[in-house]
């Protein structure tokens, strides 16, 4: 596990949730250069770097982005690469966190010395920072000062607590209670008041006379064990000794040994009483009294108590160097990514490529100035590359290179072969220095930092990033470098104390923020995957890692650097700190082989040598004058390096040094001569590389190297500035080219001229050649061809080169052939009608010269001018063939043309067509889209006005289609409107949709919208008050003879089945009869219709009787009755079942639902509901306005007329009856007449009139109702709303107070099929109950053997005994009764209404359909009244 945090352990659960903490938040320092060379800077890498030195070496770092095409393979050995980390704890990093740990560590340490377990206060939900409390504390002058001048509330606003709520009295009690021993142990007072005390206890116990104390200590050890003996133990003792030994003088000498040898006392105030509050030391067995302490305890510790010298002891320890410890497991590149990648996004609950840079930024310095959360992270860190082996292609000979590895195995900017570069001066150390000269290799993970730090002897460093998340960088330049290390000093002075060395330990950072509120100047930068990061001389640098990622670092030394490395090495000196290499050695060495050296580099070693050259003869004569007489001369380079190292400075000696015979192991440089030993010096020998002799030759060898540029620089100069007569070859600049960069001669202004020269030659030589041999045409398709300008200008050029090319004559008479046709086109440019076949000849004759000729372009643009004339002629020429975007096509490509009198007329032409054009096309568009629509007439005059228009327009001929389509709509409802009979209602409803679709203002489409509507709001009114919810049925069918009788079964079945009558039965369907396809004349023919009705009908009936003689035959089948099927079920019989009155079939009751009516009617004949009379009336009423022809409507008048002539015939038999039934039918003529006149001014007859409304064969008349008949129905219609809102709301009323009345359930009369037993049918008749109850008020309640009942015939379908209602059997059979409640509350009409529903359904339980059962077809005059 890789993350730990105090205080409760666990990992961060997610970023948002982080725990702020006392710091402000990070601010990124601004960014280091970042540079991106061309591929020629790009090929001198160190030249590159001298190049960006002024600018990069002001940041300290800078970053460096290759090529975009250079991508360097990574050729380490993923599989076989293994390392061992180092573990990093953040907080411990960061300088002022560790001094706060340290100072913790060390209150804890005092306090756990003493028996007490230091738990650390908190103020305000949070940790008190015990360091900042100390440092605010001691700023102020001191606890003692604090409180006496009452400071804590100051101290309280220092430390950022709010205030009030006493703060400064809490703050008090923790420094009190935690800091202030802590601060009078640090100070001595503790240990000068015992050494005081001990020494007068000591001279106390010597004397004799010293009186004892009284009592024993509390916390004495026994000899035997590790048991405490209190001081009644200790009296209980002496007792037993007393009565053990009978001589007196042995017992007082035994008491008086025993007395001394276990008497422990207070070495502070010398007595022993108190001994409940004496304290033993657990490390030296010293005794003191808690009270007698400084500062005094107030209770005794639990745990192991140390006395204030062994504190002393203890604290004065010296701590270890901090340093990173090594992991306890190996990884390998995959497992360490694995880990590194889990632990990212475990902390940041995301995934580890979407956290952003910043966030991971803020969070590690966060972390690292935290002292409350302890986070610990791993860093493969300074990995040879000759153990893991390089992230680079290198020629190692273990294997071989593949494809492009060669190239990068070669390049300057690998690492391995950038230290030992020509230029580089580490190329002049022979042996490979690990992490010099060989890189090192760096696998980091989120958080896994680098300290700050500068590179060994203020060389640069290069840093490559293979592959991974970025690296964090930041740096410090080189001028503020003391600037930075004083500033941590200041800071952090507690850690330099102990580690004076401690910036080259590599394991301390500091806050970029808090170093630039110092004035240090820092900057920053993201090194990315792919990209370099230099660090220059002496410029601090640090970091961090984003994430799992592969790095690759190595050192490189310039010449510039030179100087750098003798003040690093002085500097060393001073710190006694370890060297490489040997300075000295390095520049002797490059100045004994001056031929091999940069000529710059070769200046810079001269200067370097003359100024060590003076050093050292200064240091001789000194060692001379200080009495070394002896010298001897030694190859100080073949000792090895901790062989001759300073003993004083650790510097490595090589031009001198100084040895002792008392210890020759050991020598001295000569600036530590005295340091050596104390021998006289004249014992002392100097021993010495090169004698003051050797150093002039040694200067010379380089000054000449250096010098030698000179003479070519002469020789340069004089060639590029010789005249035409004295010109030398090109051949001669090449060799001088060639010398310099054998020598390797500094790249000047002088050498890049003679580079620039020599490279303008070349090329003028060969654009020479091909402007001669005509070999562009086939060697580069893409070089532009010279102009006649840049011909001269090159012709020019030529001749003024500093060196002769051969080509130039020749060129100068190309030159002249240009000229010539330059003229000649002019001359056919100024004919007045240009000829074609002349342009064409001479557009030819120019391209066959290899020159860019002026002319070309405006040949070929009268050319393109005649061709676009010639297209517009034949175009115009075929006007259905000119469309919109033709003559655009036409006018843009006109538009490129050059100008010309010809073209213009054409233009002018082709726009004015154009505009016409979209002007008539923006018109019918408009015409198309109008809102409202034009009319037909509007649209006719549009479209022959638009007629002579010689264009192809898309919008006027779709507006001459849709004028097309609204004419011929027009003429199909003009032939509906004049027909002798109205339409159906989709034959309108087809010709809504198609007047809707055509765009222009049809002025009967209101009137066909309304028509249509009005249909279907009847269609849909009826369907509401026939058809059940959610029933099955259509309303046509609903209102047609029944096509499935007989049929049983589940509704899918039925459905099937009830659908394939319906095929069979097609060509009698009336929902066909409406199709616009058809004839119309057949559609709406009378004939048609009746026959279908007459037909159905009767095969209904005859249907509905054998059903019946089916239904009853099975009564007879009583020996056989358990293969009867019966019900919806189709099951035999069984329980409780009922009989159909219509189909005399039986039914289950569990399979039919209960009814509330006196006759039961199976759900398959009850197919819908039962309307009452006003409803029927009111649809009858709204269908004779509809001049729509409905489907429906037919089947509605059919219906009604059936039911009519049924109920004429049936009431023959009564006179009565009969009468009131042509009443019936009278006010009911009168209801349906009362909208075209008066019913009784009407000539025609009753019989006619009943004709009139019931007949569908005949054509309702097309008058509109006049005001007055129009309000009179409507009022009737609100009347009977009205009626019936009110008789539901009684309704409900009547049946809540019986529900409430208990024993008042009517019995309704129902024939009940109960099987007691197997086959007994006895239960099968009418059966009254006696014991019901009367709905009478003054009920006499008889008590005969028979007792007759009648029913109320109002409405309230209430049953009375006939006794006390007063009315006899002969007139309860043959008149209607109606109560005197439903007397009172209902008009006259709906009485007898009531009445004749009642004898309908008891005379006629057998009609066809539900409906006609429920249908009330008598009608009182008050109702219409």
């Amino acid at each position: 596990t890789l993350l730990y945090r105090s205080g409760g352990g666990g990992r961060r659960p997610a970023c948002c949730d982080f725990i702020m903490s006392d710091f402000a938040e990070f601010v990124p320092p601004p960014e280091c250069p970042v540079f991106e060379p061309s591929w020629e800077d790009f090929s001198d890498p160190l030249g590159f770097i001298n190049k960006i030195r002024p600018i990069a070496e002001r940041t300290g770092i800078c970053k460096i982005r290759p090529p975009e095409d250079w991508t360097p393979p990574f050729a380490c050995d993923v599989r076989n690469f293994r390392f061992t980390p180092r573990v990093q704890r953040l907080n411990e990093l960061e300088a002022l966190t560790r001094v706060k740990l340290n100072f913790l560590d060390q209150i804890a340490k005092f306090w756990e010395l003493q028996g007490s377990r230091l738990r650390f206060p908190h103020v305000e939900r949070k940790i008190l920072d015990l360091y900042q409390l100390s440092k605010i504390v001691s700023s102020e002058g001191g606890f003692e000062t604090v409180c006496k001048e009452k400071r804590w509330s100051k101290v309280a606003s220092r430390m950022g607590f709010p205030p009030g709520k006493g703060m400064g009295s809490l703050l008090r009690s923790h420094f009190e209670r935690i800091l202030y021993p802590y601060e009078l142990f640090q100070s001595g007072a503790t240990l000068t008041v015992k050494d005081r005390e001990r020494d007068s206890l000591s001279d106390g116990t010597q004397n004799k006379d010293c009186p004892l104390p009284e009592r024993r200590s509390r916390r004495l050890k026994s000899e035997v064990g590790d048991e405490v003996i209190t001081g009644d133990c200790f009296y209980i003792f002496i007792s037993f000794i007393l009565i053990s030994h009978g001589d007196l003088q042995k017992i007082i000498s035994i008491f008086t040994l025993l007395f001394f040898i276990d008497l422990y006392m207070c070495l502070m105030c010398g007595r022993g009483d108190e001994e409940d509050r004496l304290l033993l030391c657990d490390g030296c067995d010293d005794s003191y009294h808690t009270f007698c302490l400084i500062p005094p305890l107030q209770d005794v510790p639990k745990g192991d108590w140390r006395c204030p010298k062994c504190v002393a002891e203890e604290c004065s320890k010296p701590r270890e160097a901090f340093g990173f410890e090594q992991a306890v497991r190996e990884y390998t590149l995959q497992s360490f990514g694995e880990m590194a990648d889990h632990f990212k996004s475990d902390y940041f609950n995301m995934p580890v490529h979407m956290v952003p840079t910043e966030l991971v930024e803020k969070e590690f310095w966060r972390l690292v100035s935290s002292i409350e959360e302890d986070v610990i992270v791993e860093y493969g860190a300074d990995i040879s590359s000759k153990e893991g082996g390089s992230g680079f292609p290198v020629r190692d000979g273990k294997r071989r290179l593949l494809g492009d590895e060669e190239e990068y195995a070669n390049s300057g900017w690998n690492l391995n072969n950038m230290p030992v570069l020509e230029q580089s001066v580490l190329t002049h150390i022979n042996v490979d220095i690990s992490g010099m000269k060989v890189p090192w290799l760096y696998v980091g993970m989120c958080f896994s930092s680098f300290c700050w730090h500068i590179e060994d002897h203020w060389s640069y460093s290069i840093n490559f990033l293979h592959w991974g998340e970025p690296k964090t960088w930041y740096g410090v330049p080189a001028h503020a470098a003391e600037q930075l290390e004083s500033v941590m000093k200041k800071l952090a002075p507690e850690l330099f104390d102990s580690q004076p060395d401690l910036l080259h330990q590599l394991v301390t950072i500091m806050n970029p923020n808090i170093l630039m509120e110092h004035g240090v100047p820092v900057f920053r930068t993201n090194q990315c995957a792919g990209e370099f990061v230099v660090t220059f001389p002496r410029a601090y640098h640090s970091g961090f890692n984003q994430g799992y990622n592969f790095a690759e670092a190595v050192n490189f030394c310039t010449a510039d650097w030179l100087p750098m490395g003798r003040q690093c090495v002085a500097h060393y000196r001073r710190l006694h700190r370890y060297c490489v290499f040997s300075h000295e050695e390095l520049l002797c060495k490059m100045a004994a082989d001056p031929e091999s050296l940069d000529v710059e580099l070769a200046a810079a070693v001269f200067r370097e040598m003359g100024e060590m050259m003076e050093e050292e003869t200064r240091l001789r004569q000194a060692v001379q004058e200080m009495g070394v007489l002896s010298s001897e001369q030694e190859v100080f380079e073949l000792v090895p390096d901790d062989e001759r190292q300073c003993q004083k400075c650790k510097t490595t000696c090589f031009l001198s040094a100084l040895t002792c015979p008392c210890s020759p192991e050991r020598l001295v440089c000569l600036h530590h001569a005295k340091e050596l030993c104390d021998c006289p010096l004249g014992n002392k020998c100097l021993r010495y590389r090169y004698d003051l002799e050797e150093f002039p030759s040694m200067l010379y060898g380089v000054k000449s190297r250096a010098q030698s540029y000179d003479t070519w620089a002469k020789r340069v100069t004089e060639a590029l500035a010789a005249d035409h007569k004295n010109k030398k070859d090109l051949i001669e600049l090449k060799v001088l080219l060639e010398d310099a960069e054998d020598r390797k001669y500094p790249e000047n202004s002088l050498f890049r001229r003679l580079r620039e020269m020599v490279k303008e030659a070349e090329t003028c030589s060969s654009v020479a050649q091909v402007l001669l041999s005509r070999k562009q045409r086939h060697s580069s398709r893409t070089r532009n061809k010279l102009t006649v300008q840049e011909l001269k200008v090159f012709v020019e050029q030529l001749f003024k080169l500093p060196c002769v090319i051969g080509q130039a004559r020749q060129v100068k008479e190309l030159l002249e052939n240009v000229e010539d046709f330059h003229e000649r086109a002019q001359v056919a440019l100024a004919d007045e009608l240009p000829d074609s076949s002349k342009l064409q000849a001479l557009l030819d004759l120019g391209g066959g010269l290899d020159v860019e000729l002026p002319e070309l372009p405006r040949l070929k643009q009268e050319l393109q001018q005649a061709r676009w004339l010639d297209e517009v002629r034949v175009t115009l020429a075929e006007p259905h063939r000119v469309t919109l975007e033709l003559m655009k096509r036409l006018i843009d490509s006109g538009v490129g043309l050059a100008p010309h009198h010809a073209v213009e007329k054409a233009m002018a032409e082709l726009q004015e067509i154009l505009t016409v054009s979209e002007r008539w096309e923006d018109k019918a568009r408009a015409c198309l889209q109008a809102r409202p629509r034009h009319s037909m007439v509007t649209l006719e005059s549009i479209m022959i006005e638009a007629r002579n228009i010689p264009a192809y327009l898309p919008n006027v001929l779709a507006l001459r289609e849709a004028l097309h389509k609204a004419k011929e709509w027009s003429a199909k409802v003009d032939a509906i409107q004049c027909g002798s009979n109205y339409a159906y209602l989709e034959q309108l409803e087809s010709l809504l949709v198609r007047g809707r679709s055509i765009p222009v203002r049809l002025d009967p489409l209101p009137q066909v919208e309304s028509q249509v509507a009005s249909a279907r709001a009847w269609r849909e009114r009826t369907a509401r008050t026939f058809l059940k919810k959610n029933s099955t049925y259509t309303l046509l069918q609903v209102l047609s003879p029944r096509v499935d009788i007989g049929i049983y079964g589940n509704s899918k079945s039925k459905r099937k089945r009830v659908k394939e009558l319906f095929e069979k039965e097609r060509g009698l369907d009336l929902e066909g009869l409406s199709d616009l396809d058809k004839s119309y004349e057949d559609a709406c023919d009378p004939a048609i219709v009746v026959a279908a009705f007459k037909s159905k009908e009767q095969k209904e009936v005859e249907d509905i009787h054998s059903l019946r003689a089916a239904n009853l035959a099975k009564m007879a089948m009583s020996d056989r009755i358990e293969e009867v099927k019966f019900c919806l079920c189709r099951k035999t019989a069984s329980g409780f079942m009922l009989q159909c009155e219509l189909c005399k079939d039986w039914f289950h009751g569990a399979c039919v639902p209960n009814s509330k009516e006196a006759k039961f009617l199976c759900p398959l004949c009850q197919r819908s509901r039962r309307p009452r009379l006003e409803t029927i009336l009111s649809l009858l009423v709204s269908l004779q306005k509809l001049p729509v022809r409905l489907p429906e409507g037919e089947a509605l008048q059919c219906l009604t007329e059936r039911a009519m002539g049924w109920q004429v015939g049936s009431c023959g038999k009564s006179t009565q009856l009969k009468r009131k039934l042509e009443r019936a039918e009278h006010q009911l003529l009168m209801a349906a007449v009362s909208g075209v006149g008066d019913m009784m001014r009407s000539p025609k007859s009753s019989k006619d009139q009943k004709r009139s409304l019931l007949d569908p064969l005949g054509k309702p008349k097309k008058k509109k109702l006049n005001p007055d008949k129009n309000r009179e129905l409507k009022q009737l219609a609100k009347r009977l709303a009205k009626e019936e809102k009110e008789r539901k709301r009684k309704d409900k009323a009547v049946v809540k107070a019986e529900a409430v009345r208990e024993g008042l359930e009517k019995r309704k009369e129902k024939k009940i099929l109960d099987i007691p037993s197997k086959y007994d049918w006895s239960g099968a008749e009418d059966s009254n109950d006696e014991n019901a109850v009367c709905a009478s008020k003054n009920c006499m309640r008889p008590c005969k053997d028979k007792v007759d009942w009648v029913q109320c015939d109002g409405g309230c379908d209430e049953w009375f005994h006939q006794v006390c209602v007063g009315v006899t059997c002969e007139m309860a059979e043959n008149e209607d009764y109606i109560c005197i409640d439903c007397t009172r509350k209902s008009p006259s009409a709906k009485i007898l209404l009531s009445c004749l529903r009642r004898r309908e359904m008891s005379f006629f339980p057998a009609l066809s359909l539900s409906s006609l059962l429920s249908w009330e077809p008598i009608v009182d005059e008050d109702l219409l009244l």
